[in-house]
């Protein structure tokens, strides 16, 4: 799937009724650079660290490291963040990459894969990057 197909599936969210998944696990991920627009893949490792989650993601040999907000739908429509959950159908993580910061998004497909949107800090782009379980 291309990074377009994957923020349109992003930008109409996960659906109401969806099975959940937790977002724990390691992946295998591919995405997109925003500055270069070039593919770059690597791997994501996440694990729930008491109420919020643990993201690590090694991307060319380079680690940034993350910590993560649950999301899940709660019925009519209705979206909620907070602690970690094994209910969560999408995450919400702040990370550090190098010298610098970011912010991401991701949420549960209907077919197992995480999808999401992300930048950092003083960028003026955003990019999407997909998350294969292992």
């Amino acid at each position: 799937m291309s990074i377009k197909h994957a923020l349109t599936a992003i930008a109409m969210f996960a659906l109401p009724g969806m099975a959940a998944a937790d977002p724990t696990g390691s992946y295998s991920l591919v995405g997109r650079n925003p500055d270069s627009g070039e593919d770059y893949t690597g791997t994501v490792e996440v694990t729930r660290h008491g109420e919020t989650y643990i993201v690590v993601w090694d991307i060319g040999g380079k680690e940034s490291i993350g910590t993560g907000l649950g999301a899940k739908f709660v019925g009519e429509g209705r979206f909620e963040i907070g602690p970690a959950s094994e209910d969560d159908t999408a995450i919400s993580v702040g990370y550090v990459a190098e010298d610098n910061f970011g912010i991401a998004m991701y949420f549960e497909q209907p077919d197992g894969t995480w999808q999401g949107v992300w930048t950092y800090g003083g960028s003026e782009k955003v990019t999407g990057e997909i998350w294969k379980r292992d």
